[in-house]
């Protein structure tokens, strides 16, 4: 068998081989050496290390037995002062304990002569008591009289004597008071009035409109009086159109209703064209342009009479008292003169000028909505300056300007006082003499025609009128159902502001004679 091919790559794979072991060998020397070297880095640096930690650590302890020492020398330090500081407070407690005793044995000897002197003082009063007994029972003998029957009549005498001089004194006060109060009072009312310049108090809205010819009146109708009826729809006012030449009459409770029915027929009258669209346009605008108007009234009002604070609300309804008139005389008007009254008065007599003032601008603000609600105007005008938060001064001064409620302060005297000034005045209300007493019969005139009336008296300008009644003719039921027709008639027949207060009075008399 022929070997020779085989023996050429064996030898090459055992030569392989060999390479690979020789390469193995020297490979595994050279790890084993660079192992040797790694083993020998790492107790070198172990050794280093181990080295640097015993120093550091040595150094550490060194440093920690020099701080201790340290402290604990400080701490001996503190503790030696300590003690010298305990020393110290221990000789001054003992010093204090030697004072102590000294003063206790000083109020040891102090007590003895005191309980001395009050044994002596023991005595002494002993024998004032037995002094006085016999003076008393000297003087009881010979006044004739106990010690407490004399004690009794001293007081009455001493008693007696100060009423006596209490009574002169008042006396003279009120003698004094009423002599010079009024001259006061005069003096000060005149340098109040000198001091007032108004020019005017009477105005009234305008109720009557005058046209160029009578054939302006078919136009206002309209066409089976469509522009009428949208007029009166548009504004709330009745158009009165009647025989009376030339004149076209405005009736409205209200008057700012007709101040604004007014202008805005006298626009329409000039424009000339009248029709329901344009009335409304027409109403519209005059509207507008009445409540500016009125808004900046009420602003200069208040800027006038130089009130900051005043309620929008009430600015508002100041502004509406420009368009109502009370018996001929202006309520706006007439409530800033009052104003200017009670602040002038109130400077006289030291009072709040501001307040007072408050006071008389607002005494009359009811009037300003009176229409609208039911009561008098002072408990309406009340009743909203409560509202508005206003100084329950002023909200006194407007409800007791009529003496419908008791008057809480000096403001509502004053503003009591100012009112009746600025109506009474000559030229302050346009209403004459003969028209008031005609006005006030007439409504007497209409109460007495009741059956059962026996008589009827109007007082507070007509505000209210009081009925007397027969007591056999009408009884208390009757009484409530005849006062309702009272009032019924009389808002039926009589025009008047506000309102009237019917007070009826039913009373029995009995009278007999012992004989």
């Amino acid at each position: 068998m022929d070997f020779e091919p085989y023996i050429i790559p064996a030898a090459i794979l055992i030569a392989a081989v060999a390479a690979s072991l020789i390469m193995l060998q020297r490979s595994t020397s050279r790890i084993e050496n660079e192992r040797r070297v790694v083993l020998d880095e790492a107790r070198a640096e172990s050794d280093r290390l181990r080295k640097e930690s015993r120093s550091e650590t040595h150094e550490w302890i060194k440093q920690q037995r020099d701080d201790f020492q340290s402290e604990l020398k400080e701490g001996r330090e503190e503790t030696k002062n300590t003690e010298r500081e305990l020393r110290k407070r221990e000789d001054g407690l003992e010093r204090r304990m030697d004072l102590l005793g000294k003063k206790e044995k000083n109020l040891g000897s102090l007590e003895i002569d005191l309980e001395n002197q009050k044994k002596q003082f023991r005595i002494r009063e002993t024998d004032l008591d037995e002094v006085l007994d016999q003076e008393r029972e000297n003087l009881e003998r010979i006044a004739d009289m106990s010690r407490e029957e004399a004690r009794v009549s001293l007081v009455e005498k001493m008693q007696r004597d100060v009423d006596h001089e209490g009574d002169i004194m008042i006396q003279r006060m009120v003698e004094r008071v009423k002599e010079t109060g009024e001259d006061r009072c005069r003096d000060i009312l005149a340098s109040t009035l000198q001091r007032i310049s108004s020019t005017y108090c009477q105005e009234s809205t305008v109720s009557r409109i005058e046209i160029a010819s009578d054939d302006m009146k078919g136009r206002i109708i309209g066409r089976e009086g469509r522009n009428i009826r949208a007029f009166e729809k548009a504004t709330g006012v009745d158009v009165i159109v009647d025989d009376s030449p030339g004149v076209i009459t405005l009736s409205c409770f209200d008057p700012i209703r007709r101040e604004m029915g007014s202008r805005a027929l006298n626009k329409l009258l000039q424009d000339g064209r009248i029709h329901p669209s344009r009335i409304e346009e027409v109403v519209a605008e005059t509207k507008k342009s009445l409540n500016e108007e009125i808004q900046k009234a009420g602003v200069q009002v208040s800027f006038d009479l130089d009130l900051p604070g005043v309620h929008p609300k009430l600015v508002t309804m100041l502004g509406r008292l420009k368009y109502r008139t009370s018996y001929g005389q202006n309520v706006l008007s007439h409530s800033v003169e009052c104003a200017r009254i009670c602040g002038m008065a109130a400077a006289e007599f030291g009072l709040d000028q501001d307040l007072a003032k408050r006071c008389g601008l607002f005494h009359d603000i009811g009037k300003a909505v009176d229409h609208q609600y039911e009561g008098g105007h002072p408990e309406i005008g009340a009743t909203i300056l409560r509202r508005y938060d206003e100084a329950k001064e002023v909200i006194n001064a407007a409800a007791s300007h009529h003496n419908d409620v008791p008057q809480e302060s000096v403001y509502a005297v004053l503003t009591q006082a100012a009112d009746s000034i600025s109506g009474s005045r000559p030229g302050a209300r346009g209403e004459s003499l003969d028209r008031y007493v005609e006005r006030l019969e007439k409504l007497e005139n209409l109460v007495t025609s009741f059956a059962g009336v026996s008589n009827a008296q109007a007082i507070q300008a007509g505000r209210e009128v009081r009925v007397f009644v027969n007591a056999h003719k009408v009884s208390d039921k009757k009484a409530v159902r005849l006062a309702h027709e009272v009032a019924k008639q009389i808002e039926e027949q009589l025009t008047y502001p506000g309102e009237i207060k019917i007070t009826l009075i039913r009373e029995t008399r009995v009278v007999e004679y012992a004989r």
